[in-house]
């Protein structure tokens, strides 16, 4: 790694923004984001409930699980996101982005009047600090990327460039999205400590207020902010006080809506949408159901199988569990039968695996892989379906012709293996997570028919995340949502290198050449129509690793609020994605 100041290379003409292929929709004139209500009244309050706790500030390390929004509206990155299209990027703290045709290197212009919260200007200074410290120090997703930068370089009083070593054309953009920080608030410090010896300083649209240790915390908008009239910021973070107070459980959490405790609940069970939304304060009319559609991938949900650990290490194994899991029962008993289920990872869009075989340029890209692939990758793949009944005759009958295949068979009731010792695992569950508990409770009487009694282990939050994160688990709920522009954050998720990293999120142990090549190709691709192939090609080699027991996605939002909680009328392609986070909303009691 080279940190430099001053060398001249020719540059790129600038841009207002950076699209991952074509250029970006909006003008370098646009006025504000088309999602946006640019007239939206600012001030009031939102208070969020969450189940856990928090024991730290610092959001960018592996240690310690600092509040969500700390790292949301805190900070800031060079560029935002404009979530009406897959992947364009427009100018935040930079107000210009270069790079060549080939992407080989970036350069970021910052806007003069860039601040952070106390008055100091955001410098080039603080940039190249903020890149190499996250990745080095910092959780491990932000490493990848770092790894491919060769030099970083001051080339002017507000410019800074960052060349690449390697062909990947997302590498601007994932680089226009890092937080940036403020190197002085950190000197003379260990940045990778967690805890509240640091109340972080950034230039972000919030600045932290009143907060108590595991319990709340209350992020106050910054009268002062350096970007409130930016067009990109108009009428967003509008809201005056944001405030997230934690709960022992889900449970707790809804019973603290119904109360009037906090002011907006997402729902995921489409029964109790149906049934359980008739409190006071819905007929009242002070709490409004709003639907949100969307157009994003299904993402993937459900029980993962860690294949570091022998149970798990045979996909025919990995194939009986899937048998074993009687979906339709499931879901008729905890949704009425209404939830679809997830079928692949990029189900729900145009980059979802199609059915059948193999065709055309996906059928080109897995072909030098075909000898390792898993089974049905390239014949096609498709889940267990059961009749519906608890008793799942064929589901069952299948699952433990598998398990002998795989030299597991019944032996006097309990299920084991030549040599006489039981096949037994884990299921790994967060503490009061009500609807998983109900689903495992559901799945583990099911294995009990052959002859298999997993243990079920429920830890809180910290322990959840910890074990997690070191892989300590055989079995896990395991959610991972996914965008129409999957990029380097896919090595994380399931690369080789990713499946022995703490902290990455290859909980599954994936190591794949086929899942590897898929990703460089995806990477590489110059046109959309070789990304969306690349995509569905990864997709295949995913969903036939056969590493989670899917459950059912959502293709709209359910999402119950106060009715003087307002968002927009006009819905981006993400338009569930207001359904998580106020950047939109506004109060207007």
């Amino acid at each position: 790694m080279v940190l430099a100041c001053g060398s001249h290379v020719v540059s790129a003409e600038p841009g207002h923004g950076i699209a991952m292929y074509g250029e970006p929709a909006l003008p370098p004139d646009f006025e504000w984001l088309p999602y946006v209500n640019p007239d939206a009244p600012g001030g009031g309050r939102i208070v969020f409930g969450e189940a856990g706790s928090f024991d730290s500030l610092n959001p960018h390390i592996l240690r310690g699980r600092a509040p969500y929004g700390v790292g949301s509206y805190v900070f800031e990155s060079l560029l935002g996101r404009n979530w009406d299209e897959p992947f364009t990027l427009y100018g935040l703290l930079a107000e210009s982005v270069e790079t060549p045709e080939d992407r080989s290197w970036v350069e970021f212009t910052l806007r003069p009047e860039a601040a952070f919260s106390d008055g100091t200007p955001v410098t080039v200074e603080d940039v190249l600090w903020s890149f190499e410290t996250l990745g080095t120090q910092g959780h491990p997703r932000y490493r990848t990327a770092w790894t491919a930068v060769e030099s970083a370089e001051a080339t002017g009083p507000r410019s800074v460039r960052f060349t690449f070593n390697t062909a990947d054309r997302e590498l601007p953009l994932i680089l226009g999205l890092r937080p940036i920080l403020k190197k002085a608030q950190y000197e003379g410090l260990d940045f990778d400590q967690s805890g509240f010896g640091v109340v972080p300083i950034g230039s972000g649209p919030y600045v932290i207020g009143n907060y108590e240790a595991g319990r709340f915390i209350e992020l106050d908008r910054d009268p002062d902010w350096w970007g409130r009239d930016l067009p990109f910021n108009r009428g967003q973070h509008n809201i005056g006080t944001i405030r997230y107070d934690y709960f022992g459980d889900g449970d707790v959490v809804f019973e603290a809506f119904k109360a009037g405790t906090i002011d907006s609940y997402r729902e995921t069970n489409v029964v109790k949408w149906a049934e359980q939304y008739d409190f006071p304060a819905v007929t009242r009319g002070e709490i409004v159901q709003s639907r949100i559609p969307h157009e994003r991938p299904s993402g993937i949900a459900g029980l993962v199988m860690n294949t570091r650990r022998d149970a798990f290490g045979d996909w025919r194994v990995r194939e009986a569990m899937m048998n074993a899991f009687n979906f339709e029962f499931i879901n008729g008993v905890l949704n009425g039968g209404e939830a679809p289920r997830i079928t692949s990872y990029y189900s729900n869009s145009e980059l979802g695996m199609r059915p059948g075989p193999a065709e055309s340029r996906v059928a080109d890209l897995l072909a030098p892989f075909a000898e390792t692939l898993p089974p049905g990758t390239l014949e096609g793949y498709t889940l267990p379906v059961s009749d519906g009944s608890e008793r799942n005759r064929a589901g069952i009958a299948r699952a433990l012709e598998l398990m002998a295949e795989a030299g597991w068979t019944v032996q006097e009731g309990v299920m084991r293996n030549a040599s006489g010792q039981p096949f037994t695992f884990e299921i790994l569950l967060n503490q009061g997570a009500t609807e998983t508990q109900q689903i495992v409770d559901i799945f583990a009487s099911a294995l009990r028919r052959l002859g298999i009694s997993p243990r079920i282990t429920s830890v809180d939050s910290a322990q959840y995340e910890e074990r997690t994160q070191e892989f300590e688990f055989d079995m896990a709920y395991y959610t991972r949502g996914l965008s129409l522009s999957p990029g380097n954050e896919q090595r994380l998720y399931w690369g080789s290198e990713a499946a022995n990293q703490p902290g990455s999120r290859n909980w599954m142990g994936a190591k794949s050449e086929a899942i590897d090549a898929m990703i460089d190709e995806m990477l590489a691709s110059e046109t959309r129509e070789d990304f969306v192939a690349a995509v569905r090609a990864l997709d295949r080699v995913l969903t036939a690793g056969r590493y989670v027991i899917p459950i059912w996605h959502r293709p709209e939002g359910y999402l119950a609020h106060r009715s003087s909680l307002h968002f927009p009328d006009d819905l981006p392609i993400y338009g569930d994605w207001i359904g998580f986070q106020p950047d939109v909303w506004w109060v207007e009691e």
